[in-house]
């Protein structure tokens, strides 16, 4: 049997601080449009490495990364609204509003927004990882080398396997 307990302690204060971070709905996305983009809620420099808290808004038809896995990190989905195919390494489920799914280190998965309508959900990666470079330059790898892709999908912990 595993046992679980609570982390490390990381703040030794008595009374508590005021170190909250809000951040309203109408915030505009960092990385796209509104209803196309990427807003990163939670960075791992904010959440100090725990983990790196992401929405996505998917217009319709906006496809998604191939079947991958990840070494170091965690991923998982939560589905805030419209229809998200998502792939457990095993079938692609059209996965909808409240739908969830934890993939571990090295488990393969895969998501798109095959739908007429957009999509909306949440990503979770633990621990924390600097995954806004990653968004903010997979689109410019159009035009890369075989070698340039491979050290850039390496550099940022995302393994192809189609």
């Amino acid at each position: 049997m595993i046992t679980i307990s609570y982390p490390e302690q990381v703040y030794y204060g008595e009374n508590g601080e005021i170190s909250a971070g809000f951040r309203p709905a109408s915030t505009p996305p960092n990385l796209g449009v509104p209803g196309d983009g990427t807003h990163y809620l939670a960075t791992s420099d904010v959440t100090r490495g725990e983990f790196g808290l992401y929405r996505v808004q998917m217009a319709p038809r906006a496809g998604g990364p191939k079947t991958h896995f990840h070494r170091t990190i965690s991923e998982s989905f939560y589905i805030l609204g419209g229809t998200v195919r998502i792939y457990d390494g095993d079938r692609w489920t059209d996965a909808h509003e409240g739908d969830f799914l934890h993939v571990p280190q090295g488990g393969l998965h895969a998501f798109r927004n095959d739908s007429d309508a957009p999509a909306d959900m949440l990503l979770l990666f633990t621990p924390g990882a600097p995954r806004e470079e990653y968004f903010e330059q997979v689109s410019q790898l159009a035009g890369a080398s075989e070698e340039e892709r491979t050290r850039f999908f390496e550099k940022h912990d995302s393994y192809f396997v189609e």
